[in-house]
């Protein structure tokens, strides 16, 4: 569980720099924006910023003093403590030293993910009244469904409740896939977004065509995707969907391999869902970091030319999909 609310709990997304700062709650999407929030503040009064960024659990003794010394910096200083849910005991004596007078001129940002561990610290942290960004996990529909209407109202970008609800139900409950989803919407159209705009760009629940064809090309059937997408053409089907499903098939992919390689959980560090995590799995055993990296760019470079750099959008999606599964055999 994430550590208590204290009365100085502010959310993620008014993050600003402080000698010190702390993010707690596990979800990672809110925590890296609430980081970067708190960057680009600092950039914004200074040229350049340096920053150093630690790991409290495998941290070592005067690592932080040294990373904070003012003499390092010749503009604003940012120093991000990754894991300290995992801390270990070197960085919580170093933490709560320096806690008793930190420096005005450097910002240490403490990412807490949840957990009893460090209770000291934060307990000290809350005492002085550090400002405390609340990140907290965002699991059910209605959770997504609020933050989805966040990303567009922190953006100013007007929307309809029944887009939201139809952008939710078409992408699905992973943050990082529905906050990608609302980035996408707000780039490529103007104005007033609408529930026709997300049917155009990620079709809707009843419509899985454009996973099915996701599915095949991953796993390396192109007779099977390519017969799926003229099906699909041929019946009207807009073509940015389809791509738009295998973009977001590869990410997933791409996410659970990288998770696997930091040795992270995809569903409690990702929030990502366990059937989304044992598919991503199975589908992995066929791909290697390279080849889906060139898969990655080629759905790109087809979904660049499918909303407008070509004009033959059609023929753009076939050779991603023949691309695609063709990696998938190596």
């Amino acid at each position: 569980m994430p550590p208590a609310r204290s009365s100085s709990d502010r959310p993620w997304h008014a993050a600003a720099p402080a000698p010190i700062v702390l993010i707690s709650g596990p979800e990672q999407l809110l925590a890296g924006r609430a980081v970067e929030r708190i960057g680009a503040a600092l950039r914004r009064a200074g040229a350049t910023v340096a920053t150093t960024t630690l790991d409290a659990g495998t941290y070592t003794k005067g690592a932080l003093i040294a990373a904070a010394s003012p003499s390092l910096f010749d503009d604003p200083g940012l120093v991000v403590v990754e894991g300290a849910e995992r801390m270990n005991d070197e960085f919580l004596a170093d933490a709560l030293a320096y806690a008793q007078s930190p420096d005005p001129d450097v910002t240490v940002v403490i990412r807490h993910g949840g957990g009893v561990r460090g209770k000291k610290l934060l307990d000290t942290l809350k005492k002085a009244d550090v400002p405390i960004y609340s990140c907290p996990a965002i699991k059910k529909d209605s959770e997504v469904v609020e933050f989805a209407m966040g990303e567009f109202a922190r953006a100013s970008r007007p929307i309809a409740a029944r887009a939201v609800r139809a952008l939710v139900d078409a992408v699905g409950t992973d943050v990082a896939e529905v906050a990608a989803a609302c980035r996408q919407l707000m780039n490529d159209v103007d104005g007033s977004l609408t529930e026709e705009h997300v049917t155009r760009y990620y079709g809707s629940r009843v419509n899985a065509t454009g996973f099915a064809v996701a599915d095949a090309a991953i796993a390396g059937k192109t007779g099977d995707a390519l017969a799926l997408v003229r099906h699909a053409v041929s019946t009207g089907t807009d073509p940015v969907p389809l791509v738009a499903a295998m973009a977001m098939k590869l990410r997933t992919l791409a996410k659970v391999g990288a998770a696997r390689g930091r040795r992270l959980d995809p569903v409690k560090d990702l929030s990502m869902a366990p059937w989304q995590v044992d598919r991503a799995k199975k589908d992995l055993r066929m791909w290697d970091a390279d080849r889906l990296a060139s898969a990655i760019e080629a759905v790109a470079a087809a979904d660049a030319e499918i909303k407008g750099a070509s004009r033959a959008p059609h023929f753009a999606l076939e050779r991603a999909v023949r691309i695609v599964s063709e990696l998938a055999r190596g």
